[in-house]
């Protein structure tokens, strides 16, 4: 039996998840380019390219949820690791931008999780 896909995205059972993914992936890209421009931009690699992995696997895990892939659980699981090493690393500096992105990748780690876990 074939399952009923909703008629609209926002009635998706992934909805809020790929939201937070899309708001993880613009808070990364833009504390990316803010640690560019930094004073010391060597301090603040590995955040970048955290910022970057995250970036790139959050918009992944949102593709995957808004086709309904058969791999979603794997890939909001991975997503959910990568969001949470992103955080962690962005926690450590006090700049406001790596603050800002700490917590849009807390929030999308706790949806995909969730979604991971379903």
């Amino acid at each position: 039996m074939i399952s009923q896909a909703p008629d609209t995205l926002a009635k998706s059972r992934y909805a809020a998840c790929i939201e937070a993914c899309y708001d993880c992936a613009a808070a990364c890209d833009f504390c990316a380019a803010a640690c560019l421009r930094e004073d010391n931009v060597a301090h603040m690699a590995k955040c970048i390219a955290l910022d970057m992995d995250c970036a790139d696997m959050c918009r992944l895990a949102a593709a995957a949820m808004a086709r309904e892939s058969a791999h979603v659980g794997y890939l909001c699981e991975l997503c959910a690791r990568i969001c949470e090493a992103c955080a962690q690393e962005c926690k450590a500096h006090e700049h406001a931008h790596c603050q800002e992105c700490a917590r849009a990748c807390q929030r999308c780690a706790e949806l995909c999780r969730e979604m991971a876990a379903a």
